[in-house]
């Protein structure tokens, strides 16, 4: 989707509108840094915010986060914050068609409430638990984009690498446009996209 940039409030980092974003992180400190930056750039210039994080802990830091923003306010209702429990893995499983349903109908209700832009963002930790559906994330992943490529949105999904394997991580950098780590934006050149209605992706890069 093209569109003005959007700071993301990370490091001087713009993006275009639609971006779908795969941040690399090491522990909890970089994360909360990350998420901060992140939602409170959006809760500053007006965006609906709705994240995902892997903990209640996680979650009542972020519901403090609106008063510290020293942008024009009110921000009742601009931020909403999830756990996996009622999203990526609400009924004890995970289900792709399920997750995508409910980014999709948190962006037209946020567009019912008045608000243009919307940040998303999820901690994709959730994804290590024994449940139900957890093998479906890279396919979850590359589907996000079709849902999300032609939004007034960007997407953040965060993943600590201290948590992840090596093997998950090579598959799920496939599945996003754009990386993000330490700091550094980068276009992925291995990116491949979602399934074509024929049922073929987008072609891979020609080996190096």
């Amino acid at each position: 989707m093209a569109g003005a940039a959007i700071p993301s409030g990370i490091d001087q980092i713009d993006l275009q509108p639609g971006s779908h974003v795969c941040a690399f992180y090491r522990g909890d400190s970089d994360r909360d840094q990350l998420l901060t930056a992140y939602l409170g750039a959006g809760l500053t210039a007006g965006d609906k915010c709705i994240c995902v994080v892997d903990s209640a802990y996680t979650a009542k830091r972020l519901e403090l986060l609106p008063a510290t923003c020293g942008g024009p306010g009110p921000f009742d209702g601009q931020l909403d914050i999830h756990l996996p429990e009622s999203t990526y893995l609400a009924g004890g499983e995970f289900t792709t068609s399920d997750m995508l349903t409910f980014w999709a109908e948190s962006m037209v209700k946020a567009e019912i409430e008045g608000y243009s832009f919307c940040r998303l963002v999820g901690e994709m930790t959730w994804a290590l638990r024994d449940a139900p559906g957890v093998e479906h994330l890279v396919g979850y992943e590359s589907e996000l984009n079709r849902v999300t490529s032609s939004c007034p949105v960007i997407v953040l999904c965060l993943y600590d690498l201290n948590l992840f394997s090596g093997e998950v991580v090579v598959n799920i950098v496939k599945t996003h446009p754009q990386v993000l780590v330490q700091g550094i934006l980068v276009e992925n050149p291995y990116y491949v996209g979602p399934m074509s209605s024929s049922g073929r992706r987008t072609p891979d890069p020609p080996p190096r």
